[in-house]
Order: structure tokens, then C-alpha cells, then sequence
């Protein structure tokens, strides 16, 4: 398969601004850093939704499928520990759990077919009794499939726009502080990575982007870690 290098740098732009946003936890002053990390999880579901629309539909249980989806559930147990060492208040699970239960969703979308349907039925049952536990709940879950939804027809743009700000609505801050300019600022640009990735994957690239491989499964575990042990 082409190397697609659109793809690539949504990928790199996820993991920089997953990185700044958890940079937090060494200033946690500088709210400007929570803010710019809003772009990363919307590109992590567009990464995901790109995948999956590159496959032939149809052909839901082959090999390379059941490679990704374990390699996302191996790393959600992998990166739990370190992420409940630098957020040990925190009420979900790392994010890994939101994104293996996504790409079933955007499975079940692209695929269409009877299996597929009971695919994103169970799936979305599973969601909906984790919700709580889940980071960006069964809205979060959803975004990756409305993500396949925009990228095969693009007048629905706006769906995964939608739910990407609602799957931010539901974060702590906007619940303690309201309707204020930091919050406002941390919803558009959740709403705004939507429409920086999908450009990003419409528009040829005129540069060489370096490929995310599937190293990039270990910057997630390996930067909290690294966050954590120099935390003061």
C-alpha cells in the first residue's frame, strides 16, 4: 500500500500536541498547553478513520485487520500503568480503550455488510456501559466513524466536527469553569482539527514526511513514563 504522507503528519501532529498537552503535568499553570492538546485526539481518530477507508469493504476479517485492532488492545493494557501513575486522579482509563473500541465502529461503518452491523452494535453497547470509565465516553468512541462518514462523502464535515467538540464537552474543566475564553478556546480547537486534518489528507504534500511506524504504538506508554519520572 502507497505511503500516504498526508497521514503521516496527522499522525505527527497528534503525538506533538498529545506531548504538549501532557507537558501540563510538569507546568501545570500554563493552561495554553491543555488547550493545544485538544488538536491530538480528533487526529488520532482521523489517523484510524484513514486506515480503515485505504481497506477493501468487504473484507472485515483478514490478517492485517486483526493485527491493528490487537496492537491497539495490547497497548491499552501496556499503557495503563503509566498513565495511572501521572493521573492517579483520574476517573477513566488511558485512551487506548476509546480508540480499540473506535476502530471497531468505523469497522462496522466502512464494511456495511450483517457482521459489520453487529459489529458497531456490540461495540457500541460495550461503550455505553463504560462510558464513564471511558476517556471522551461513547461520543469519543463514535468519532473515528464519523471520521470514514466524512472522508467517503465530504458535505458531512460537519459530523465529526460535532462530535469531536461534544466528546471535549464532557472534560473536567469545562465542568468546573463554565462557558469561559479558556474553554471556548479548548472546544474550537477540538472542532478545528477536524477540518486542519481532513485538509491535511486532501492536499498533496510537498515535502517528505518521515513515517509513523508501528513505533509510534510506543510513544504513548513511553512519554508518560518519561513525563512521570521527571515530574518534581
Amino acid at each position: 500500500m502507497t505511503r500516504d504522507a498526508g497521514l503521516d503528519l496527522v499522525k505527527w501532529l497528534a503525538m506533538l500536541s498529545m506531548l504538549i498537552d501532557h507537558l501540563r503535568y510538569l507546568w501545570p499553570d500554563v493552561y495554553a498547553l491543555f488547550v493545544i492538546g485538544r488538536l491530538a485526539f480528533p487526529l488520532f481518530c482521523l489517523g484510524i478513520a484513514a486506515n480503515v477507508v485505504r481497506t477493501r469493504p468487504g473484507e472485515l476479517f483478514n490478517e492485517g485487520n486483526a493485527r491493528y485492532l490487537g496492537s491497539l488492545l495490547a497497548f491499552s493494557l501496556l499503557s495503563e500503568m503509566p498513565y495511572r501513575l501521572l493521573s492517579p486522579e483520574s476517573a477513566t482509563l488511558n485512551v487506548m480503550p476509546t480508540l480499540s473500541l473506535g476502530l471497531l465502529v468505523a469497522w462496522g461503518v466502512h464494511h456495511a455488510d450483517r457482521n459489520s452491523l453487529l459489529l458497531t452494535v456490540g461495540t457500541l453497547a460495550i461503550a455505553l456501559l463504560l462510558h464513564r470509565q471511558l476517556m471522551y465516553g461513547v461520543i469519543g468512541v463514535m468519532l473515528p466513524a464519523a471520521f470514514v462518514i466524512g472522508l467517503k462523502a465530504v458535505r458531512w464535515w460537519p459530523l465529526p466536527v460535532a462530535l469531536a467538540v461534544f466528546a471535549n464537552s464532557r472534560n473536567r474543566w469545562l465542568v468546573e469553569w463554565g462557558i469561559v475564553p479558556e474553554t471556548l478556546a479548548m472546544l474550537a480547537m477540538a472542532g478545528g482539527a477536524v477540518v486542519l486534518g481532513l485538509a491535511l489528507l486532501r492536499q498533496p504534500m510537498p515535502c517528505t514526511v518521515w513515517p509513523v511506524g508501528r513505533w509510534g504504538y510506543w510513544f504513548y506508554p513511553g512519554h508518560l513514563a518519561a513525563i512521570y519520572l521527571m515530574k518534581p
